[in-house]
C-alpha cells in the first residue's frame, strides 16, 4: 500500500533531497494531511526534532487527532515515545535510539524501526552520521522487537530516480514477520505494485508533491486478481463502519474518486464511471479507501448525504439492525421536529431537563442488580447521552474517534472516584 509522507520543518511541509538539500515547500501540513488521509495511514516526520534544531510537536499533536499518523523524528527516549503513543500516534518511528532493549518497552505492533541506508550502511542523527552497521544485519537484529521497518535509501531520497528493488527484497526476508515500508526514489504506480507483491509498502513524498504520481493511482496500484482483470468488489460503509452496499470499482474509478473525494464507481450495466448521487442528490463524500489483506477487494468509507445509498431511498441495500448510527439519525430528525408531544424535542429545548435525566439514568444503571435492569438502564443512558451529543453538534463518528485515541494510550491514569468538588 501507499504511505504518504509529510516531512515538517519550521511548521511547513517540505521535501529534501538526500535529507539535506531543500527542494520544495509543500505548504500547510494540515492541508496535506487532509489530502493524503484518504489513502489511510500517513507518515509524519518532524525534521527539526530529528536534526536537534527544534520541534513541531504541537502541530503534530493536532494532526494525530485528525487522522491515523505514524510519527517519527527525534524520538530518542522512553518519555517522548510514550507521549506520542498516548497522543494517538498509530505507531512511532524510532531511528537513532532503536535497540532491542529500547523498542521492547512498547507494544511491538506500534513500533517501527527506521533503518536509513546509505550505500548499504546505516546512517543516524537525521542522516548526518554514518555508522558501521550493515542494513540487513540491523534489520535481523531488531525484528523480534518491532512490528515494522522504514527502510529509506538515503542516496535516492528526493531524486525520483528509482530505488534498489533487490535491497528491499532482501530486507523483507530479513524482517521476518515485521512489515517493511520502503522509501526513497519511488515514483510510479508500477513500483508500488511490485513492492506490494513482495510484501512491502511504499512511503512516498516527492513524487506526490511534484504530481509525478497521483494519490489515486498510488492507492489503486496494489490491486490484484480483479474480475475480468479490471473489476474489484467494493464494500461501501458510512463513517461509523456501517455497511451501505456493494458496488464495483476499476483502477480508473478509484483514481477519480480519490482525486475528487466523492463516491465514484464503475457501472457494469452502462460500462462507464458512475458518480453516486449525480442524479438523485444522494451524494457521497469519500473519507478513506482501504484494500483488503489479499489486495483483491476494496472498502470505501463515505459520508452519505441525501435519502440514503440504495436506489429505493433506503439508507442501505439490505435490511439492517437498529444500532447507534440509526439512533443518531433518528435524534437528528427529531431535533428539527416541532412536535410538542415529542419527549426528545423537549430534551433538546430544555438543557436542565436533559442534565437531570442523564444523572438519573447514570445512577439507576450504577444501582442495577439484574441483567434485565442493567440492559434497560444502559439503553436509557445511551439514548440520553446521544441526545446530549447531538445537541452539542457532536457526531457519533467523533465520539468513536475519541474512544479510539484513548485506546491507543500506553500509559493509564489510576481509576479512582472523583470526590465532590475535585477537579481531575
Amino acid at each position: 500500500m501507499i504511505v504518504p509522507s509529510i516531512d515538517i520543518q519550521n511548521g511547513k511541509a517540505v521535501q529534501l533531497r538526500h535529507g539535506r538539500e531543500f527542494v520544495l515547500d509543500g505548504g500547510d501540513p494540515m492541508e496535506r494531511l487532509e489530502q493524503f488521509s484518504v489513502a489511510g495511514e500517513v507518515a509524519v516526520i518532524d525534521l527539526d526534532a530529528a536534526l536537534g534544531k527544534g520541534s513541531n510537536a504541537e502541530l503534530i499533536r493536532q494532526m494525530v487527532k485528525i487522522a491515523d499518523c505514524r510519527v517519527g523524528g527525534g524520538i530518542r527516549d522512553a518519555e517522548t515515545a510514550t507521549a506520542w503513543l498516548d497522543a494517538g500516534a498509530t505507531s512511532i518511528i524510532i531511528g537513532t535510539a532503536a535497540s532491542v532493549e529500547f523498542c521492547s518497552l512498547f507494544p511491538r505492533e506500534r513500533v517501527i524501526a527506521a533503518v536509513d541506508a546509505e550505500r548499504g550502511s546505516v546512517v543516524v542523527d537525521g542522516w548526518q552520521r554514518k555508522t558501521e552497521h550493515n542494513v540487513l544485519e540491523r534489520i535481523a537484529e531488531l525484528s523480534p522487537a518491532v512490528g515494522g521497518f522504514l527502510l529509506t535509501q538515503v542516496e535516492r531520497e528526493g531524486d525520483m530516480g528509482g530505488f534498489d528493488f533487490s535491497l528491499v527484497e532482501r530486507a523483507v526476508a530479513a524482517a521476518g514477520s515485521a512489515r517493511v515500508t520502503a522509501a526513497g526514489g519511488i515514483t510510479t504506480a508500477t513500483e508500488i505494485a511490485d513492492l506490494s507483491r513482495l510484501g512491502a509498502d511504499a512511503q512516498v513524498g516527492m513524487a506526490l508533491y511534484s504530481e509525478r504520481l497521483t494519490l489515486g493511482e498510488a492507492v489503486a496500484a496494489p490491486l490484484e486478481r480483479g474480475l475480468e482483470d479490471r473489476l474489484w468488489p467494493t464494500v461501501v460503509c458510512d463513517e461509523n463502519g456501517f455497511a451501505l452496499g456493494l458496488v464495483w470499482s476499476t483502477r480508473e474509478s478509484v483514481a477519480t474518486a480519490v482525486e475528487q473525494r466523492r463516491g465514484i464507481y464503475w457501472s457494469r450495466s452502462r460500462k462507464e464511471l458512475w458518480v453516486k448521487g449525480e442524479t438523485s442528490g444522494s451524494t457521497q463524500e469519500l473519507l478513506r479507501v482501504d484494500l483488503d489483506c489479499d489486495r483483491d477487494a476494496l472498502k470505501f468509507t463515505v459520508r452519505q448525504h441525501g435519502n440514503g445509498f440504495c436506489h429505493t431511498g433506503d439508507r442501505a441495500c439490505w435490511p439492517t439492525a437498529f444500532n447507534l448510527s440509526t439512533l443518531q439519525q433518528v435524534l437528528s430528525n427529531r431535533r428539527s421536529s416541532s412536535d410538542p408531544n415529542s419527549g426528545t424535542s423537549r430534551l433538546f429545548a430544555d438543557p436542565d431537563l436533559l442534565s437531570s435525566k442523564l444523572i438519573e439514568e447514570a445512577k439507576e444503571l450504577a444501582a442495577a442488580e439484574t441483567a434485565d435492569e442493567a440492559r434497560n438502564e444502559a439503553a436509557d443512558l445511551l439514548y440520553f447521552a446521544l441526545v446530549a451529543a447531538e445537541r452539542s453538534g457532536v457526531s457519533l463518528e467523533s465520539v468513536f474517534k475519541e474512544l479510539g485515541l484513548r485506546n491507543r494510550k500506553v500509559s493509564r491514569r489510576p481509576m479512582k472516584a472523583k470526590l465532590e468538588g475535585e477537579d481531575v
